[in-house]
């Protein structure tokens, strides 16, 4: 059982534990505990970094914290096109994931036994690379399994990663330091790591669980196999039951082809059992044709939709990340915290982003991406004008934990409309959109420090001013969303409403046709008559 755990699944012997392995909730539980390390590892070593630095004997902690952290960045941003391409031109999702972890493991160990400065930058890049595999890849290959009516929610639940990760990761990191020492807080992120890897090698990815007869987004698609012995090319057929729908996780969508089958085999006594060989099956299906760099690059910003779901990306990181130099200053000068208790105001903020993110991607799936990112961002907005008060602090941490409810709401129809997007254009994958979503959050965190940071301090009001930008911001976002967010946007909606003339349609990037490849749905079905 070890040798065929890390087996690449290329032999004739069928992989253990193929169902469940390859199973929508399995692969979305290993990408969501992979956005969690991820976030983890992040974390955990902001609040031991500058006692390390001082230890080490460097003056001006704060700021070489702070390019620490922008090193990070770094590697997510610069790393981030060409795993997408990578990740789009080959056919595996599973192995750049594993790498990528194992990337992470040797990165903390790097960071743990840095002696120097250069040491513990590098280490930061490296983790950032990590940090783009699952954001890229993992997204992809939940995508590549999930049925679509039900990406959204998947999305929703893996989201809550990012919250518990960021939750666990500073106060683990101080009580760790405070007890054990520099080291114990990386050690609890490689142990993380250690678990990530192994639910990584049991992963079984869609395209290797079609070869054996099961399609994990489709389970009750019952395809059997028979392969009378390893040496013959075995036949795929399908039970009595209608076409067995396979979702080829290509760049260029396949029209549907569609055939009925007999249910009675009884009353056909001449006809043929419908069957194709394997072979033909994953090279018409499953085969992703590469995609020049610069076409992806064209056809995404041809698009509104995709356009205004990656500037509501980089707005998403930009907001959130302004606030962690500034909001700990604003409660130590207004009343008087802590760190301590900075850390439980933080709490207060993470922790109903654990609800809001799989609840909005459930509305995601019945109602749309339009209605839920519009309300999530409409309801966010007023809290920041609120947080500007000073005259109450239960009512700041209300705030402060509403305001985090609804911009974290905003995640799963962000990501659940760049799925969209890839399903609607021939030539771009999975692994591109999310690439631009790593992109665009990774540029947005890169400089919402900076920007929050200077505001803060050369403001007159400072964290009135941050607060104030960070409205205006949601204000853009809901008029952007509610114009093009959406195979029919708001707008749409309420012009036909208003002025039901025939020239108003729908958005004409999202029209199309069965000759446009619209459908990411191969019908695996045949049936001949002697």
């Amino acid at each position: 059982m070890g040798l065929r755990l890390y087996m690449p699944f290329n032999s004739n012997q069928k992989p253990w534990g193929l169902r469940w392995r390859s199973s929508v909730w399995f692969i979305t539980t290993v990408v969501g505990f992979g956005i969690t390390t991820d976030l983890l590892v992040y974390s955990i070593i902001i609040p031991v970094l500058p006692f390390q630095l001082e230890r080490l004997s460097y003056h001006k902690v704060s700021s070489l914290t702070g390019w620490l952290l922008c090193a990070y960045s770094a590697g997510l941003v610069l790393s981030t096109i060409p795993i997408a391409m990578h990740s789009e031109r080959y056919s595996t999702r599973r192995m750049p994931l594993i790498l990528g972890l194992l990337a992470l493991i040797g990165s903390q160990v790097m960071f743990m036994e840095a002696p120097n400065y250069a040491i513990m930058a590098v280490a930061r890049v490296l983790q950032g690379i990590s940090s783009s595999m699952v954001w890229i890849v993992g997204l992809a290959l939940l995508c590549d399994t999930t049925p679509e009516k039900n990406v959204g929610r998947q999305l929703g639940i893996a989201m809550t990663g990012l919250s518990v990760g960021l939750l666990v990761g500073s106060p683990a990191g101080g009580a760790l330091y405070s007890r054990f020492g520099f080291r114990a807080p990386f050690i609890f992120g490689e142990l993380c790591a250690v678990v990530d890897l192994l639910l990584r090698l049991l992963l079984i990815e869609r395209d290797v669980a079609l070869k054996w007869g099961y399609d994990p987004s489709e389970p009750t698609a019952v395809v059997i196999m028979e392969a009378p012995d390893a040496s013959s090319t075995p036949e795929i057929q399908l039970s009595s039951i209608p076409a067995a729908h396979v979702h080829a996780s290509t760049d260029v969508e396949i029209n549907k082809v569609e055939r009925s089958i007999a249910s009675d085999k009884s009353l056909l006594p001449n006809a043929r059992k419908p069957s194709i060989s394997r072979k033909s099956i994953l090279d018409s299906a499953l085969n992703r044709k590469p995609t020049p760099l610069l076409s992806v690059i064209i056809k995404l910003s041809q698009s509104p939709r995709a356009l205004v779901a990656l500037t509501m990306t980089f707005v998403y990181g930009l907001v959130q990340s302004m606030q962690e130099p500034s909001l700990p200053l604003h409660l130590q000068s207004v009343w008087n915290f802590n760190s301590d208790r900075v850390g439980l105001a933080y709490l207060a903020a993470v922790l109903p982003a654990l609800i809001s993110s799989p609840l909005a991607g459930y509305y995601v799936d019945q109602a749309g991406s339009d209605y839920i990112t519009c309300i999530c961002l409409i309801l966010a907005l007023p809290w920041w004008i609120v947080m500007t008060l000073r005259q109450s602090l239960p009512l700041f941490i209300f705030a402060l934990a509403a305001q985090s409810f609804f911009v974290s709401g905003v995640v799963a129809p962000v990501t659940t409309e760049l799925a969209s997007v890839s399903r609607t254009m021939a030539g771009v994958g999975y692994a591109h959109v999310y690439g631009a979503f790593n992109l665009a959050f990774g540029i947005g965190t890169a400089v919402g420090p900076v920007i929050g940071g200077q505001i803060y301090d050369h403001a007159r009001h400072g964290w009135t001013a941050v607060c104030c930008i960070t409205a205006a911001l949601i204000v853009v976002c809901v008029t952007l969303a509610f114009c093009y967010t959406g195979a029919d946007p708001l707008l749409a909606k309420v012009l036909r409403h208003h002025y039901p003339i025939d020239s108003i349609r729908k958005n004409p990037d999202e029209e199309s046709s069965s000759t446009d490849n619209t459908s990411r749905t191969y019908i695996v079905a045949g049936t001949d008559f002697a």
